[in-house]
């Protein structure tokens, strides 16, 4: 039995490439989305207020007939993203709460519409289940991101996060370790180079894995 994802079992993941259409979403290699307990798809459940899809494509170009500058969403390498998350973009800024009213009149909308920057997952982030991420903002390297929690400002790398709004549990690294981590970035490796450094990958042995990148990924 599959749920409304095609989703069979709840172990089953999809390659993000193999879901999205949207040219506002970018993304990157093998990252996935577990959407099995979800009840909406990735690009227009996960993913909301985007414009780029075929019904607002429809509807009229913001970018020509207004000028808007659109938000993207970019996505890096070897991330996974848990079933019921949710990631907010600046389709619908129109509200102003600066303004006597935050109510979007129509009349005015051409106008009121304003960026929010694009939001960034950088590879190898893990957003767990029922997440929320906020507009504009950008999780690094490596960043974990508790089930449940509202992310509302960046989330440095190889950091973890929690709770509403997200602050910060703990480094999952030394600072020196994560230097190293940054700079042999092997989410960025071929296939091949990550798939000879796999027992090391998974392990908690940095200065092993910075041995092989300076020997055997410089070289």
């Amino acid at each position: 039995m599959t749920n409304n994802n095609n989703f069979e079992k709840w172990s089953d993941t999809m390659y993000l490439k193999d879901l999205v259409t949207n040219p506002l979403i970018e993304v990157g290699e093998f990252s996935y989305y577990s959407g099995y307990y979800g009840s909406q798809e990735f690009e227009n459940g996960c993913v909301r207020y985007l414009w780029g899809d075929s019904l607002t494509k429809a509807a009229f170009d913001p970018v020509k007939d207004m000028g808007w500058h659109l938000d993207k969403l970019i996505i890096g390498n070897y991330v996974c993203i848990a079933a019921g998350v949710t990631i907010l973009m600046g389709g619908n800024h129109n509200h102003h709460p600066d303004w006597i009213t935050v109510y979007p009149f129509a009349s005015h909308v051409g106008e009121s519409y304003e960026p929010k920057g694009d939001t960034v997952i950088k590879s190898d982030a893990w957003i767990g289940m029922n997440a929320m991420i906020m507009p504009g903002v950008t999780i690094g390297e490596g960043a974990v991101i508790a089930a449940g929690s509202m992310v509302v400002k960046d989330v440095p790398p190889y950091t973890i996060v929690g709770g509403n709004p997200a602050r910060v549990i703990k480094q999952r690294f030394s600072n020196e370790e994560i230097k190293m981590l940054l700079e042999l970035r092997w989410f960025d490796w071929t296939k091949e180079q990550i798939e000879a450094a796999k027992d090391i990958l998974m392990s908690n042995a940095i200065d092993k894995l910075y041995t092989y990148y300076k020997k055997c990924i410089l070289n």
